[in-house]
């Protein structure tokens, strides 16, 4: 009886260090440790998030690939927004890359201009698509050898939730599922949820869809003409609108002790231009 008591004790107490250590990890949001990534909410991206975004990637100079794959055009050519709009900022090497075939994907042939890209970027659309051919494939793997290289990863709207690791508005039937069929981001920050055009289309209160199905992740919602520049676990708000955070917290310039605030899991506040945020302490940096 005592011996089995024993291993019963044991038991439990290897359950519950294994709980323990997984637990936290399971509940914290992080970046990517090298290199940054600029996400944008939508709409037009102004010049000096271009800019922030060829900065990051070393200047004019550095090579730069535009992926337009979420957009579900036949093909594309140079013509393709981003492209000029980038040229314009000062870029002077930028390439286009497309397929929707996975095989393609996934040859050494294809992401043979990704190998001395310092940047990428993905345009707007609908972010299953990216998944449907990029997911899993050695050009996936080349996104992330561009990180590990002090390299950015940039997009705007389908572009911008693709980066975390929780797709929003991934179903293939329509963009106001927010979970769908297709669930799984590219990653480049974990434990999180990113959604767009927030504002311009009052999207604030879709986040909540996620969140009471998996509280764990980290909500933000970017509006249109505004991003977040990531680096490690902290992000910098640039642009023209507001980024909403769904942390089951709440904060005020104005002050927030006397406000009559509605329960945890109905809280959001914004931030604008020039406010930080740690991703991994969720909470604004001062």
């Amino acid at each position: 009886m005592k011996k089995s008591a024993f291993l019963l004790f044991n038991l439990l107490f290897i359950f519950s260090v294994a709980f323990s250590q997984s637990e936290p990890e399971e509940l914290v949001t992080t970046g990517p440790q090298k290199g940054s990534l600029v996400i944008v909410g939508g709409g037009k991206v102004g010049n000096e998030i271009w800019k922030r975004f060829i900065e990051l990637a070393g200047g004019n100079d550095a090579a730069i690939v535009v992926i337009p794959t979420a957009g579900g055009g036949e093909s594309y050519d140079e013509t393709y927004s981003a492209i000029p709009a980038l040229k314009e900022a000062g870029a002077t090497n930028v390439t286009l890359l497309h397929t929707y075939d996975r095989a393609t994907a996934d040859s050494d042939a294809f992401v043979e201009p990704l190998k001395n890209a310092k940047a990428v970027w993905f345009g707007g659309g609908r972010q299953w698509r990216l998944v449907d051919a990029y997911k899993d494939t050695k050009t996936e793997g080349m996104f992330w050898k561009i990180l590990d290289n002090g390299g950015v990863i940039g997009g705007s709207s389908a572009g911008a939730t693709i980066q975390g690791s929780y797709l929003a508005r991934g179903d293939t039937k329509n963009n106001q599922i927010m979970m769908g069929d297709h669930e799984e981001g590219f990653g480049f920050v974990k434990n999180i949820a990113i959604d767009q055009h927030v504002l311009v289309r009052n999207r604030q209160f879709d986040m909540f869809d996620i969140l009471k199905n998996k509280p764990e992740l980290l909500g933000i919602g970017i509006d249109e003409s505004t991003a977040v520049v990531v680096q490690g676990n902290e992000f910098e708000v640039i642009g023209k609108s507001y980024v909403l955070i769904y942390d089951t917290t709440f904060w005020s310039r104005e002050g927030f002790a006397l406000k009559n605030l509605p329960e945890r899991n109905q809280l959001f506040y914004f931030l604008k231009e020039g406010d930080k945020y740690n991703m991994e302490k969720r909470e604004r940096v001062e």
